[in-house]
């Protein structure tokens, strides 16, 4: 489980750097049609030579983050209250995150182009588009956009806080590592909140709206930073703040207490 959670760690951070270096691409020059979510940095791989060799590692290495998290909710986590219910329901819900992830990326890895690679924007208005259609849809779809905000706004609160900390080894890191780690953290773990936040926001007003478009997934939440008062430099920062929450993980993937 320590080394599935670790190699988790690291093929997280290589997603979120990517996601990250595809947004400032965006911001300072357009894109040029890339997709700076996660099926964008999966394509990216998959371009390079042995790009499907590593994305079948990144694949593995996420299933292995997927079953940590299932230890998680079964046996709890690391730490005094990692037995507490509240964690093992936060463990069960991140295990079927990193599932997800794990199987669009292998997927992708064995072929299906249209899995992992898939534009986030389409898929998000799709399920929307559905959800709306149930009786009740559009008080689903705006609670869900108000949880999504609320758990921006979280990790982003958690990450100013440093409450990672806990979660770490600190004392086995110098002080530039922790300087580093620190700068990571917080930057990185408020711009992902951003994203989150905001994302959440477009959703709750898809459901005012009874409009499924407006509702974005990470690339469309991403270019809405470029429409600001300060143009295309909010997503400069935002993006590399992605790059940052890369690195971050990484730092996990070394020093995490599992």
């Amino acid at each position: 489980m320590e080394a599935g959670a670790r190699a988790g760690f690291g093929a997280r951070g290589v997603i979120y750097v990517l996601v990250g270096a595809l947004a400032l691409q965006i911001a300072l020059s357009g894109g040029g049609g890339k997709q700076a979510d996660r099926g964008g940095a999966i394509g990216e791989i998959a371009e390079k030579p042995f790009g499907k060799v590593v994305l079948w590692l990144l694949g593995i290495a996420l299933v292995g983050m997927a079953l940590w998290r299932l230890s998680e909710a079964l046996f709890g986590s690391a730490g005094p209250d990692g037995a507490k219910a509240s964690k093992r329901a936060m463990a069960a819900g991140r295990f079927v995150f990193y599932s997800f992830v794990a199987y669009s990326v292998l997927s992708f890895a064995a072929g299906d182009s249209g899995s992992g690679g898939g534009s986030s924007d389409r898929q998000s208005q799709d399920v929307t588009a559905k959800v709306l259609g149930w009786p009740g849809g559009q008080w689903i779809v705006g609670v869900g956009g108000v949880a999504i905000a609320c758990a921006g706004i979280w990790i982003a609160v958690r990450a100013i806080m440093r409450k990672y900390h806990k979660h770490l080894k600190m004392a086995e890191m110098s002080q530039k590592v922790r300087r580093a780690v620190d700068f990571t953290g917080v930057f990185g773990g408020s711009a992902r909140g951003a994203v989150f936040a905001t994302a959440g926001g477009f959703a709750v007003a898809a459901a005012v709206k009874h409009n499924p478009d407006q509702s974005k997934g990470m690339d469309d939440t991403l270019r809405s930073f470029t429409e600001t008062p300060v143009g295309p430099w909010l997503l400069v920062v935002i993006a590399l703040g992605l790059v940052a929450f890369g690195i971050f993980s990484w730092f996990n993937a070394r020093y995490r207490k599992v």
